[in-house]
């Protein structure tokens, strides 16, 4: 099976969104996506969030949604916002494709770390993520204040 990564385009942006939904439903929570296409066409244009895709036959089957941050203890880091690989492609090496793409992205931006969330039940998410050498740390609490 011959997979590409790229980096997103506009035009992709569409797509992108549909998996961020999937990813939503897997998660079980299917209402939590509020932001619009609209939203990601302007902040994509702006610069405020980048993505690379996984294609398959000319399919996005996969994605990742990263922007720079600062990490005050540590430096310069590239934040991992959602990453998806849609259902039938799961298990199938384009995850791991995307991760690689994603850490020589880092590199390339100078970044000293990336970081990103896994929800707790996703033991599949955490087990490929402790594959690929992350640290899953499960002493720290999310905190949101929605505006």
């Amino acid at each position: 099976m011959k997979i590409s990564i790229r980096k997103a385009e506009k035009r992709d942006l569409a797509k992108i969104h549909k998996l961020v939904v999937e990813l939503a439903v897997y998660e079980k929570e299917p209402d939590a996506v509020t932001a619009t296409i609209d939203d990601y066409h302007k902040c994509f244009e702006k610069g405020i969030f980048e993505s690379i895709v996984a294609e398959h036959e000319g399919r996005i089957i996969g994605m990742m949604i990263y922007y720079m941050t600062f990490s005050t203890w540590k430096g310069k880091m590239l934040y991992l916002e959602d990453f998806v690989v849609t259902e039938e492609y799961r298990k199938k090496g384009v995850g791991k494709l995307l991760f690689e793409s994603f850490k020589k992205i880092a590199i390339e931006k100078k970044a000293i770390l990336t970081k990103w969330q896994v929800i707790d039940w996703n033991t599949p998410a955490i087990s490929f993520y402790e594959s690929v050498g992350a640290t899953v740390d499960k002493e720290w609490y999310n905190c949101r204040l929605y505006l």
